[in-house]
């Protein structure tokens, strides 16, 4: 099984929404750390929790780093959290929000940041 995920760069990739079960997918498809830019519940009660999708990760071998931020309100802090979980990241790295989108721009927005 392959998720559907974006290469931002060869080393960062990005995905919508992903469940627990996408953890093991995530490991066979070489990824080394996860990255959830998605607040819990911000989708309701049928999002996964983030305490769940890091124990999926864990079993999966995978490192998983819970670093929300709310569409459109991202502050500078949580630019230099994601540099600085970056910098120390095993690659490649897999983030995931509701459509991708925020963690791409996450991302950019770490890339112009001195941690």
């Amino acid at each position: 099984m392959s998720l559907p995920v974006r290469s931002v760069t060869p080393e960062f990739y990005v995905a919508a929404q992903l469940a627990p079960t996408d953890m093991a997918a995530a490991a066979a498809m070489g990824f080394k750390t996860v990255i959830c830019n998605r607040p819990d519940m911000e989708g309701g009660a049928e999002q996964p929790a983030s305490s769940s999708m890091q124990a999926a990760a864990v079993a999966a071998g995978l490192h998983y780093v819970y670093l929300p931020v709310v569409p459109g309100s991202i502050t500078p802090e949580q630019a230099v959290a994601m540099k600085q979980a970056l910098d120390v990241a095993q690659q490649p790295v897999l983030a995931f929000c509701r459509s991708g989108a925020r963690s791409t721009q996450l991302f950019m927005l770490a890339q112009q940041t001195a941690a």
